[in-house]
């Protein structure tokens, strides 16, 4: 729990000191004018990439590495009908080194170091993205569900195609996220859902169509399993973990609250902002569906992100005299949040590693 709360303030203090030294750019995708300093934002991104990378526990990183150490990976004995992809990439990192640390720092490398990068080009408050990151236990997740993850930021580095419009680009990036873990696949027809504006019909038909799973869950689950029972994800039927914690919803939930109030206002200061708030609806949806089973949750993995841009913005909302107040509010209460999760919801989160050690 040490390095954990050291790595938090040496993320947040270094992406604070990127966004003072920030300088002027043209960033038209979101809105932002100002990106931060590079080598204070590569210090941050650096102190989680050693974190994640150095570890060896949390969820089920020791499988990964036990599995890594005693499996032999050939183009041969590959299974091309399956999630290849991380299957290709364990081989090649076996041509390197058969030690299983090198498996955890590659994905950590990759996973956060893309959403770091795309956190710099477009979030609105560099150091307040960062600091989410950590405190929404999103940076723990990423080093539990090491595939699944490492897919979501593939996904998150195309969120210039996902603003601009380019589905193709887009598209092809799920493709190849898919390789690594299937669920990938929902972005799909997920990406032309939230390219339309946000808050219009489809928003509240989406919402009432969670809240309706909700009230009728045990019929929706006997229907999803009737359709996907021949499938990879058919032993899900089974899965009984229990449900998401109703605190998760209020998290997901609280910032769209602000953004849906100050829509407006939100149109006129980023209106190429709608596909973010639209991602970020369909992760409190789905989070709100996982409090019925929390195998729901998981896919919140892919949208969970997308709230670290637009959280952000939330502070532009309220009046300026205000924003200071509202800034510091967030801070205090996501760290409440993250002690939660991490005594409660964990039960104690005991960070391992052979190097880093305190």
């Amino acid at each position: 729990m040490t390095v954990m709360l050291l790595n938090l303030a040496l993320v947040y203090a270094a992406s604070l000191y990127a966004r003072l030294l920030s300088r002027p750019a043209a960033l038209a995708e979101t809105g932002v004018r100002y990106r931060p300093s590079f080598l204070p934002a590569l210090v941050a991104a650096l102190s989680l990439t050693l974190v994640a990378g150095l570890r060896n526990n949390i969820g089920d990183t020791f499988f990964y590495m036990h599995s890594y150490q005693i499996e032999t990976f050939t183009w041969a004995t590959i299974d091309y009908s399956k999630d290849f992809g991380f299957n290709i990439l364990q081989l090649l990192l076996k041509q390197i080194s058969g030690d299983p640390q090198l498996l955890v720092f590659a994905t950590a490398l990759f996973t956060s170091g893309t959403i770091a990068w795309v956190l710099y080009r477009y979030s609105r408050m560099y150091e307040l993205s960062l600091y989410l990151y950590i405190t929404t236990g999103a940076f723990t997740t990423s080093m539990n569900g090491i595939r699944q993850f490492l897919a979501a930021a593939i996904i998150f580095a195309g969120t210039k195609y996902l603003l601009n419009g380019d589905w193709k680009r887009f598209c092809l990036l799920v493709l190849f996220a898919s390789t690594i873990h299937r669920s990938a696949l929902i972005l799909l027809p997920i990406y032309f859902m939230v390219r339309r504006p946000a808050w219009t019909r489809q928003s509240f038909l989406l919402i009432g169509a969670a809240v309706l799973i909700v009230l009728g869950f045990n019929q929706f689950m006997g229907t999803l399993f009737t359709v996907i029972g021949d499938t990879p994800y058919g032993h899900y039927s089974t899965f009984s973990e229990g449900g998401a914690n109703a605190m998760r919803v209020l998290v997901a939930a609280a910032p769209l609250a602000i953004a849906f109030y100050g829509r407006e206002r939100l149109k006129s200061l980023a209106p190429e902002l709608d596909p973010i708030i639209n991602m970020a609806l369909i992760n409190a949806l789905f989070m709100l569906i996982a409090t019925q089973n929390w195998i729901f949750a998981r896919f919140s993995i892919y949208f969970g992100l997308y709230q670290l841009l637009l959280i952000p913005w939330t502070v532009k909302l309220f009046r300026e005299k205000d924003r200071k107040l509202v800034y510091y509010l967030i801070l205090i209460f996501y760290f409440l949040y993250f002690m939660y999760e991490c005594l409660i919801s964990y039960g104690g989160l005991n960070y391992g590693s052979r190097y880093l050690v305190f």
